[in-house]
This record gives C-alpha cells, structure tokens and sequence, in this order.
C-alpha cells in the first residue's frame, strides 16, 4: 500500500502501489502541461470506507511512496482510462483496473 502526500500532507492519501504508479504517471504528465484537476478516489472498507476529492494544482508539492520496491508493469488501457478522466468535469477517478486490451464498458455502451 503507497501513499501520496499532497500539499501540507495532513491527510495523506493510501492506495495501492499498482494503482499509485498509474497514477503517478497521470498526474506528473498533467503538471508538466500545467494543468489543474481534480482528484477523487473512494477509501477502502480498512481505511473506513469514504470518499475523497482533492485539487491538484502545479504549485503545490507532490511525494509519491511506495511500499514495494519493484516497479510494475504498466498497464497502457488503465492509464488511458485515467488519462481520459483528468480530461473530464469531474477529473481523474481511481477505478479498477481494467485488463489489458479490454475496452472501457461505458464507451462500448455508448457504441465508441
């Protein structure tokens, strides 16, 4: 389990060192482009339970920590996902991973 501590780092945010990778990726890119978004994420029933939304802005600081030591590998259908939601009103969502390959159910239904 990683955590991402944002800004004064009162409320550090734990997520999963796969997820956190994505992540770190997504949110790095966005702030080289300089750009704002928001961030939202739901907290796992052992860290009880919730939901969270933060705004991620290019001045304030960012630490990534994982707990492993092995990078993964990433998975290019999840980033995208991610990627495409930095985009939207709402921002980047943390959602399950989905396999490689596999194609995003929403726009499947909506005949992308």
């Amino acid at each position: 389990m990683g955590t991402l501590y944002y800004g004064d780092a009162r409320y550090p945010i734990r997520i999963e060192d796969r997820a956190l990778a994505h992540l770190k990726i997504v949110i790095l890119t966005k702030l080289r482009r300089n750009e704002s978004f928001a961030l939202s994420w739901e907290k796992k029933p052992a860290d009880g339970s919730g939901r969270g939304t933060v705004w991620i802005h290019p001045a304030l600081s960012f630490h990534f920590e994982f707990s492993g030591s092995k990078e993964p590998e990433i998975n290019m259908a999840w980033l995208e996902k991610m990627s495409e939601s930095a985009n939207r009103t709402l921002g980047l969502r943390i959602d399950d991973e989905p396999r490689e390959g596999e194609a995003d159910p929403a726009a499947a239904r909506a005949g992308v």
